[in-house]
């Protein structure tokens, strides 16, 4: 019985010094965020490659970031509005629940990037990329999608817009619903 206990102590402790090496390695909440925020400002100081990086809930919203290279990045619930992203590639990035108003993305590559519950109303993406990129439940009022490549009802199926909204010829978006 004794033997059992000490194993079972063991066991715990052992467990209890891997998630404290993971704490350690991953940081507290509060040291991530300043991570983040300073891999924003790298990137709002014209850091061009961000390849993957954490930039997880920063505000990058009025910012001129042309020719960055975000992909991969984490960009989940970041503040993106009306700023300017003109031949940036996100390509692979999950951008899900950001806020991207009246963003200006020109030339820019957004395939195979998770946009679900992203709100890109107003948005201007003249000639972006948008192959197997996912729309779940993302908000593209008013949004210029005219001449982006990739673009597929397919996709489409899973977002709203309103009569503002810009498509290719032959696509359509379901109006969205006012909460």
């Amino acid at each position: 019985m004794l033997t059992r206990i000490l194993i079972a102590v063991a066991a715990i402790g052992a467990m209890s010094l891997t998630a404290f090496a993971q704490t350690r390695e991953h940081g507290t909440p509060e040291q991530n965020a300043v991570a983040r925020q300073a891999t924003a400002q790298r990137l709002i100081d014209g850091e061009k490659a961000c390849t993957g990086c954490d930039i997880f809930q920063v505000d990058l919203s009025y910012q001129e970031l042309t020719s960055r290279d975000l992909s991969g990045a984490r960009i989940r619930q970041a503040d993106l509005s009306l700023s300017t992203f003109d031949r940036t590639k996100f390509a692979g990035a999950d951008m899900s629940i950001v806020n991207a108003f009246g963003i200006k993305a020109e030339d820019a590559d957004f395939s195979n990037v998770n946009f679900e519950d992203a709100t890109l109303v107003g948005g201007w993406f003249s000639k972006s990329k948008f192959h197997l990129a996912r729309f779940n439940n993302t908000n593209i009022s008013g949004s210029y999608f005219e001449d982006a490549e990739g673009l597929t009802q397919f996709q489409l199926n899973t977002a709203c817009g309103d009569e503002f909204t810009r498509l290719p010829a032959g696509l359509i978006v379901v109006p969205c619903k006012i909460q």
